[in-house]
């Protein structure tokens, strides 16, 4: 048995009879990372796992006095956190049904290549991962209130923490829902201004013949309906900030008046022939590419180098890669304790189906999924029929972690063999072929791979 490389690494234990497939399949996982341990009999492998952690078991099927369902059993009698792999150098289809019934999360046919092997080993630490991320206990750490450690986001933190220092314009960037006025709330109340306003405005929202009195004010009498003076959001963040959203969004017109307030930290009110001065920082924020409507006549290439001395870029959802569990635990959590019930657990395939999912709507849809989730579903376990038709489907389509035709071909034969207990010429029937053409798709999972 080898000795354990790093603490970081995943931990491999190999379990099979034979000297030679030990020594092939630890060399190459050694090779690739991986702590590859050996056993050559399930009792060295019990007493093994009794004195060690291991992270995944890869068991031989037959092997003398005690077989690998043998293994399997025990380990899912004792052990919850281990991904098992049962291979096999006689394939049956009975066999791989029970191997999954009792417990194996993965079936490998001898001989199988390194490319086999290794996308089965990964397919695991995916699995483990994904779990962990959730399942973990350590409180979450929210750095300027954002959660997040990919490094997309460590690059949001950084562009944060510049821009905290300094009173220069800063634009965000980024799609609907990724938390552009987190970023802007962050960089508010990090900087000498936090004690002053911050105050948000929407472009969108608010009709563009509205839009300067609300930004400017107004003085009695400037249009139907000014029965007194009124001051603007320029001036209720004097000495603040005020965050522009959408700013794309904003009209020519209103851009021009804009460009004059980040120039010379002027403001006139509607109806009023005072200028007023203002030390009001602005943070604009939009979903758009300015730089596309600038080319289109939308939008003034000298606001848009006024807006962008600083330019922060908030990344989709789905570029966050673990991010995306960690939002879901918190999420999960918080809703639990809003709603007084237990935290639920999430199954396999839907912590890959949501961490593989595109995300239009970036963290705004996943929070509103999770809330749904906790509300709705009365089991404690969250399983696939629970997600949306769309997430659904996917997970369903990549259940095995592969869409080439002959894994999904072979997924399928296997679930009518497990409909009709094993019997093929029942299967054969069901899947409108004859008994000749099922033996044939099976052996075709003998043709291929190095491991002998």
């Amino acid at each position: 048995m080898a000795e354990s490389k790093s603490d970081d690494a995943y931990k491999v234990l190999i379990v099979d009879d034979s000297l030679q497939t030990l020594e092939v399949i630890q060399r190459n996982l050694n090779a690739n990372g991986y702590d590859a341990y050996t056993c050559r009999s399930v009792r060295d492998a019990v007493r093994f796992l009794s004195e060690s952690t291991i992270d995944i078991v890869i068991t031989d099927f037959k092997m003398p006095r005690q077989s690998g369902l043998d293994l399997i059993r025990h380990i899912r009698n004792n052990f919850k956190d281990i991904e098992i792999i049962m291979i096999t150098g006689y394939p049956d289809i009975e066999d791989a049904v029970q191997a999954i019934k009792d417990g194996a999360d993965d079936y490998l046919v001898k001989p199988f290549t390194d490319a086999e092997l290794f996308d089965a080993v990964q397919r695991m630490v995916e699995k483990l991962n994904n779990r962990r991320t959730v399942e973990s206990k350590d409180k979450l750490a929210k750095t300027y209130g954002l959660i997040g450690k990919s490094k997309k986001m460590q690059h949001v933190f950084h562009r944060i923490e510049k821009a905290a220092s300094t009173n220069a314009t800063v634009l965000i960037s980024g799609e609907s829902g990724t938390g552009k006025e987190i970023v802007a709330r962050a960089i508010h109340y990090n900087s000498e201004r936090r004690r002053a306003p911050f105050v948000p405005v929407n472009c969108t929202a608010i009709p563009d013949t509205l839009l300067e009195s609300e930004l400017f004010g107004h003085v009695k009498g400037a249009f139907t309906g000014a029965k007194e003076n009124r001051k603007g959001f320029f001036q209720i963040a004097d000495g603040g900030t005020i965050f522009l959203d959408e700013i794309g969004d904003a009209s020519l017109s209103m851009q021009s008046k804009l460009l004059r307030v980040l120039q010379n930290k002027e403001i006139r009110p509607v109806g009023s022939p005072q200028i007023l001065h203002v030390n009001t920082r602005v943070i604009a924020a939009t979903h758009k590419n300015l730089l596309d409507l600038i080319k289109k006549d939308l939008f003034r290439e000298d606001l848009y180098y006024r807006l962008n001395v600083i330019d922060v870029n908030v990344p989709n959802l789905s570029e966050r890669g673990d991010d995306i569990l960690c939002l879901l635990n918190y999420f999960a959590k918080k809703f639990s304790n809003e709603m007084n019930c237990r935290m639920p657990v999430f199954s396999d395939n839907v912590l890959k189906a949501i961490k593989n999912h595109a995300w239009p709507g970036n963290v705004r849809e996943l929070e509103n999924l999770i809330q749904r989730l906790v509300v709705i579903v009365d089991s404690d376990v969250i399983q696939t029929a629970d997600l949306p038709d769309a997430m659904r489907f996917s997970a369903s389509s990549t259940a095995d972690g592969s869409l080439k035709l002959e894994n999904v071909i072979l997924s399928h034969i296997q679930q009518v063999l497990t409909k009709t207990k094993g019997n093929k010429t029942k299967a054969a029937n069901l899947l409108g072929i004859d008994r000749k053409t099922l033996n044939s798709r099976l052996k075709k999972t003998e043709d291929s791979g190095n491991y002998g």
